[in-house]
C-alpha cells in the first residue's frame, strides 16, 4: 500500500514539474507563488518589475495610473488567512495583496491551498504599519492584519478602497483565476 502511494505522489509530482517547468518558461523565473503572484499582477496593473527579484522591500513600481512611480510590494496568498509579510522600510509605498479563499489560520492538516485567486487587497504601506504599530502588533513574517483592515483595502471583487481602481477588462482578467465553483 506505501509503496502505491509513494508511486502515485512521485508520478503527480513528475506531471507537475511539467505543468511548473512551463509556466516557468513564460513568467521567467521559478515556479512560485511569489514570482507567479508578481508576473500577474505586473500583468494586470501595469507594474514595472524589479530586474532582479531581491529587492528587500518592493517588487515593482506602477507604471501607470493614479499610483504612477509609487513602489509596490505584491504577495500572493493561496489562503487569506490574515496574515501579511510586512517589512518596517519606508522605501515601500503599497502591498498588493492577491488572496485565494479566506480561511482561518490553524493547522493545514486534511486541506489543500488551491492555486486560485479570489480577491485583490491594496494596502498602504505606511497607514498599515502605523496602525500596526498602534495596536503593539508585531511586525514581520506573518504579521496579523484585522479583518476590518482587509475589507478596507479590496480593490476585487468589491470595490471597497478607491485608491486604485480596478477596470472591466482587469477584473475580467482576475475572474480567469478565480476558484473553481
Amino acid at each position: 500500500m506505501q509503496d502505491q502511494e509513494l508511486r502515485t505522489v512521485a508520478g503527480l509530482l513528475h506531471e507537475r514539474n511539467v505543468i511548473d517547468k512551463k509556466i516557468a518558461g513564460i513568467i521567467e523565473r521559478p515556479m512560485t507563488a511569489g514570482h507567479l503572484g508578481e508576473w500577474i499582477a505586473a500583468k494586470i496593473f501595469d507594474i514595472d518589475l524589479e530586474q532582479t527579484a531581491t529587492s528587500k522591500a518592493f517588487d515593482g513600481r506602477f507604471a501607470s495610473g493614479s499610483l504612477q512611480g509609487l513602489t509596490v510590494n505584491v504577495k500572493w496568498y493561496l489562503k487569506r488567512e490574515g496574515l501579511i509579510d510586512v517589512t518596517e522600510s519606508d522605501g515601500l509605498d503599497y502591498y498588493l495583496v492577491l488572496a485565494g479563499p479566506a480561511a482561518p489560520a490553524i493547522s493545514s492538516r486534511g486541506t489543500v491551498r488551491p492555486w486560485c485567486l479570489n480577491s485583490v487587497h491594496l494596502f498602504d504601506a505606511r497607514q498599515l504599519l502605523r496602525e500596526l504599530r498602534e495596536r503593539g502588533v508585531r511586525i514581520g513574517t506573518g504579521t496579523s492584519v484585522l479583518a476590518a483592515q482587509w475589507a478596507a483595502a479590496e480593490i476585487y471583487p468589491q470595490q471597497r478602497s478607491s485608491a486604485l481602481v480596478v477596470q472591466p477588462e482587469q477584473a475580467a482578467l482576475l475572474r480567469q483565476f478565480a476558484s473553481a465553483p
